[in-house]
Formats: structure tokens, sequence, C-alpha cells
């Protein structure tokens, strides 16, 4: 964002086997939760729990860089670029936390948008894009409490 401060959301986690293929490495999707988890933190802190179900992904972009495994240290971090009228414009990073003989590395970055909608969310119901609230955009210009 222009301004001095940058909404951040971080995520710590561990690849669970769930997350990973029969030889241990995560499946890509994997990153996609990931990085969800760090924006719901950064909506937690800023105290906006009703974000989510009016702001759908319009686009991801992630470029893979390196791979994780099985019970590995993950952290992800969110930051805002851009606060549109509608939208919002996310940049994130995943990183595998060091292990003996690896050191720290990005694993996956890249950034995607989110649109605010009213209506419902099916085309029927009039889903359309609409401004965000004022005073969630207040929210996300100051640091948390």
């Amino acid at each position: 964002m222009t301004d001095a401060y940058t909404p951040r959301g971080v995520h710590r986690t561990r690849v669970g086997w769930i997350d990973t293929d029969a030889a241990g490495i995560y499946h890509n999707s994997a990153v996609t939760r990931y990085v969800e988890a760090a924006e719901a933190e950064l909506m937690r802190t800023h105290g906006l729990p009703g974000y989510f179900p009016v702001a759908p992904r319009v686009r991801y972009e992630v470029e893979f860089e390196a791979a994780l495994r099985f019970d590995q240290e993950v952290t992800a971090v969110v930051e805002i670029e851009k606060i549109g009228t509608a939208s919002m414009t996310f940049t994130f990073e995943v990183w595998r936390e060091e292990l003996p003989g690896r050191p720290r590395a990005r694993a996956a970055s890249g950034r995607y948008i989110t649109v605010h909608i009213a209506g419902g969310h099916d085309e029927d119901d009039g889903a359309r894009s609409a401004p965000w609230p004022d005073e969630w955009v207040a929210a996300l210009r100051q640091p948390p409490n």
C-alpha cells in the first residue's frame, strides 16, 4: 500500500500428511490454504470477521519455487498491496523453515485479487461488486490495537 502501514497476516503451521502425495511432498493446492489462513489472521486482527463471505477471489497467481515436505514448518505471509473501490490486491509468500541441512527458502509467492460483493453468491440472486464498507477500509489502514 502507499501508506506507511501495510496490513499483514502471518500463519505458521506444519505440512500435514493430508497435504502431500505418497512421497511426502506437498500438493500445490496446500499453498492456497496456508495463504487463506494468513489472510484470515489479517482480517481477524483488524476486526473484520464478516469479510470472507463477501470477498470472493477473482484472480489468483502463484509461482512455485521450492518443495515442502511432510511435517516441515511453514510460514505464510499475506500483505494488502492495494485497496480499490470494490477490489483488494494481496501479495503473499510461503516459506519453508530451516531443517538440518536445508536452509529456509521461499516455496511459493504470488498475488491475488478479491472483490467485495453485495447480494447473494448466485448470479440469479443479483451478486454484483460493491464498494468496500468505509469502516472496513479505515480498519485496514490502521495497525491493530
